[in-house]
């Protein structure tokens, strides 16, 4: 599968040795240019690129950059991806490091703020994983307690491609819903950094309060 990551820190750059491993064709991006991704190439054998090459005939697009990037990504940087592409947002809301947007702090979920600054649908995934969990918590589909991730969207054709690509590197994913419905997987919540099994995510997916913890408020 041809997938692009835009983002190359701890989630990036992980998930980019975790695909190129499974087989699959990365093209992966950061803000400051491809020539200063040259290690992260030549160890996974993932193509870099620049932001607005990175979707170009993809079938997933991960986004992991600061939301307070999201707005600079270069305009119709979707227009190549392929038909269908699924776009994962893997993104947080800090204040601290984001500076305060009012319509998240007003009540908008974080990956529908994502979504319309994008102009493309997401699938909220990976916001609330541990970055080293990805190379190191892995197993095969059946295993017991196998970490489960959850996963909000509401294009029911790309949230299950990122349901398949999940378990392809060894997790279970949880339902999050809509993304609407995704406040229940942000920063604060029961399920955020949660190594959990799936009954574990459902539960803390289930007690999840809509009010944002006052740390993740600006």
């Amino acid at each position: 599968m041809k997938i692009g990551i835009i983002g190359a820190g701890n989630i990036g750059g992980n998930l980019t040795r975790r695909l190129t491993a499974l087989g699959h064709e990365v093209s992966v991006a950061n803000s400051r240019g491809p020539q200063t991704l040259t290690a992260l190439a030549e160890e996974t054998g993932a193509k870099p690129v620049s932001a607005s090459e990175a979707a170009k005939g993809a079938q997933v697009v991960v986004v992991t950059v600061p939301l307070k990037a999201v707005p600079d990504l270069p305009t119709g940087f979707l227009d190549g991806a392929a038909e269908g592409v699924a776009v994962i947002d893997t993104g947080n809301y800090y204040p601290q490091r984001d500076g305060r947007i009012a319509a998240i702090e007003d009540g908008l979920t974080e990956s529908r703020w994502t979504e319309r600054q994008i102009g493309h649908p997401v699938i909220k995934a990976f916001n609330g994983t541990y970055a080293q969990d990805i190379l190191d918590r892995g197993r095969p589909q059946g295993t017991p307690d196998r970490q489960a991730l959850p996963v909000a969207g509401d294009d029911p054709a790309a949230k299950q491609a990122v349901r398949d690509l999940i378990d392809e590197l060894g997790f279970d994913t949880v339902d999050g819903g809509g993304l609407d419905d995704s406040w229940r997987q942000q920063p604060g919540t029961p399920v955020y950094g949660n190594r959990g099994d799936a009954e574990a995510i459902t539960k803390g997916l289930a007690e999840a309060s809509p009010e944002r913890a006052a740390e993740f408020r600006a």
